[in-house]
């Protein structure tokens, strides 16, 4: 049960599955998906810019913007590899039902992963269309911030499938998002700067994945270029492959296979 996980494309009409079946609720999906970061964005953004001096050099909304980019990808991939999978693993007996093809459940987790990032990606999209709307950003830079919002998708779907393989129920959820997504907005630089806090907690915000993806696409975002790139890239990577291999390990044990 600990082998490494399998990969074929056999993931692909476990995939399409979940599109179809998303496809028939996509506009009020994806505008509940906007709702939040949106509400962050433009009332922060304005509301506590119009008293704010320029932050790092650029007007709080657009320091925001950054951030909030970052911030809605990770809420989308984590709502649906959470909520989502979990009531096809554990309510509905989707994936028991799938595997009686011939599909095993490595591929079933393998689909659960990428339509979570695939998910995450079509948020990052809109909240980068809202930001290029309101002139923002630029329409150049949108190849290189949807590569990292992908990045930023696969790394936060594979945290949350980990969960999902551990949780007995939906409450379970409420651990994760008090103890690791609510400390990680608040400590990655989504609404200030991680150099306005304490030293210990700098390191601390420089581990977490939220942190790397906002190092990626912040200097894009105000004109630049990161300073950094493999570093931050390398981090969020070995957070995808590893909480990847361990939400696979799980979920063969808990579903006995």
């Amino acid at each position: 049960m600990t082998a490494l996980p399998s990969f074929s494309l056999r993931f692909w009409p476990v995939w399409q599955r979940n599109f179809l079946v998303w496809k028939k609720l996509a506009v009020p999906s994806v505008l509940g998906n906007l709702a939040d970061p949106m509400l962050y964005m433009l009332g922060l953004g304005f509301g506590i810019g119009s008293l704010l001096p320029q932050v790092d050099g650029v007007p709080y909304l657009q320091f925001l913007a950054a951030g909030t980019l970052c911030y809605s990808t990770m809420n989308s991939a984590t709502f649906e590899a959470l909520y989502s999978a979990f009531s096809r693993m554990h309510v509905q007996k989707s994936w028991l039902a799938i595997i009686n093809a011939p599909i095993d459940i490595d591929d079933v987790v393998l689909a659960e992963w990428l339509w979570a990032a695939s998910k995450s990606v079509l948020s990052g999209l809109a909240i980068f269309l809202v930001m290029w709307g309101l002139g923002l950003t630029r329409l150049a830079d949108a190849p290189w911030l949807m590569l990292v919002v992908l990045l930023a998708g696969l790394t936060f779907s594979a945290m949350g499938l980990v969960m999902t393989a551990l949780s007995p129920s939906y409450d379970f959820f409420m651990y994760y998002f008090t103890l690791v997504i609510s400390p990680m907005v608040l400590l990655s630089g989504v609404f200030y700067p991680v150099a306005q806090l304490p030293g210990w907690l700098q390191t601390v915000a420089g581990a977490l994945p939220l942190t790397q993806a906002i190092n990626l696409v912040r200097p894009v975002v105000n004109g630049g270029w990161p300073v950094s790139v493999l570093q931050p890239v390398l981090i969020m990577v070995v957070y995808a492959a590893a909480s990847y291999w361990l939400a696979v390990v799980l979920i063969r044990r808990r579903l006995g296979r």
